[in-house]
């Protein structure tokens, strides 16, 4: 157990403004991370409360509320795990904060105006990265659109595998990998600029759900911050970086 909690403490220390006892503790899917370091000073300004929040893929933070880390909430990047911590007398019902786009970028801006489905054959793309296809939604999400074509056989030898989405976009963003499998936020970033990306049609559509977990100490903040995220202030943040 002390393993454990000194993961969560180090997850948040990573992140700027952490400092101090937190009212509300986040676990919060890696891909949604430029959103919520907006998303949370929003609702400390509004509440007065004080939220830190630790970013990982989903499957890893799942894992860590399974096995009791001190969150109040968890913002998945699928629907699939909130929904099972709720079967499983975790989490409260889940309800869906966001819906997140499936591209293939490069920062070869050549190669990110083919076809996903033509770039991934390419002779030219080597490497690819691509998010856990166990653990992160974004990566089960690529996963289907290559096997829903049948050149998952095909791609597979390319596949540079990242533990998060975000990691994704670093290794093709410095060029480590020809392209990537990233979320459509991604492309927001100043990082992005200068590349090129596609739609990967044929993905699923990626719905993102959060929940509050029952073991929660913070119940009240809990709750104000499941408000907040249903807020126009949160509404006009989500789509800055791409989210519906």
């Amino acid at each position: 157990m002390k393993q454990l909690f000194t993961l969560v403490l180090t997850l948040t220390l990573l992140l700027p403004g952490t400092a101090g006892a937190a009212d509300l503790l986040i676990a919060q899917a890696a891909n949604f991370m430029p959103a919520m370091q907006e998303i949370i000073p929003a609702f400390e300004a509004e509440t007065g409360l004080h939220a830190e929040a630790a970013y990982t893929s989903t499957g890893k933070l799942y894992g860590q509320i399974k096995n009791g880390a001190p969150f109040d909430v968890f913002l998945s990047a699928d629907e699939r795990r909130p929904e099972l911590l709720y079967k499983e007398q975790l989490a409260e019902k889940p309800f869906v904060y966001a819906k997140g786009q499936l591209v293939l970028w490069s920062a070869n801006p050549e190669l990110g105006k083919i076809a996903w489905k033509n770039l991934v054959l390419d002779s030219r793309v080597e490497k690819i990265s691509i998010a856990n296809v166990e653990t992160a939604p974004y990566g089960t999400a690529a996963m289907i659109a290559m096997k829903n074509i049948d050149i998952w056989d095909k791609v597979q030898p390319k596949l540079i595998f990242a533990q998060t989405i975000a990691q994704v976009f670093q290794y093709a963003q410095t060029k480590n990998t020809d392209a990537g499998f990233c979320a459509y936020s991604s492309m927001f970033s100043g990082k992005a600029k200068g590349g090129a990306f596609t739609v990967v049609e044929g993905a699923p559509d990626i719905l993102q759900a959060a929940c509050i977990l029952k073991k929660s100490e913070h119940r009240d903040a809990a709750q104000k911050f499941a408000d907040f995220m249903r807020s126009d202030t949160v509404q006009k943040i989500k789509a800055k970086y791409g989210y519906k």
